[in-house]
């Protein structure tokens, strides 16, 4: 078999529709848009959500809450995670990556104080609680912060 002789199986494609090319065609006249009305012009047709000038639904609907744009979504490990990790050793971004205990940074990873740890880190994070800084800086290690 060549490349020249392949083809698709039979079945598998259908002949496109050629419309507005003569009545013969059985797809002339008005192209398959029926006669007159807003949807037969060209351009036709109402936007996406309206209903014919009845209340749309987005709009019927009650709406919650508050979504702040500005808003950053940090992704957030606490003290206990860090327990898999050996004395003294450095823990940043591509650590916590690499371990998976975190699986996306988001905008930034934020360490937070639930549970404990008992030796000293070197932590280098986006962002820290003040009880984390506290049982880190307990425990003999270093804190950094550094910038996304």
């Amino acid at each position: 078999m060549k490349l020249n002789e392949l083809r698709p199986a039979v079945g598998s494609t259908k002949t496109r529709k050629r419309v507005g090319r003569g009545d013969g065609s059985g797809h002339g006249g008005t192209s398959c848009r029926g006669s007159k009305g807003q949807n037969a012009r060209s351009g036709g047709g109402v936007r996406p959500g309206f209903e014919g000038g009845q209340m749309p639904l987005t709009r019927r609907l009650p709406k919650r809450g508050f979504f702040n744009r500005f808003g950053k979504k940090m992704a957030v490990v606490n003290i206990d995670q860090l327990n898999v990790f050996s004395k003294d050793s450095i823990v940043d971004v591509d650590v916590l990556l690499t371990e998976g205990i975190v699986k996306s940074i988001g905008d930034g990873i934020k360490l937070l104080g639930k549970g404990s740890i008992d030796y000293p880190l070197t932590v280098k994070v986006n962002g820290i609680s003040r009880s984390a800084r506290e049982k880190i800086e307990a425990s003999g290690g270093t804190v950094e912060v550094v910038s996304c």
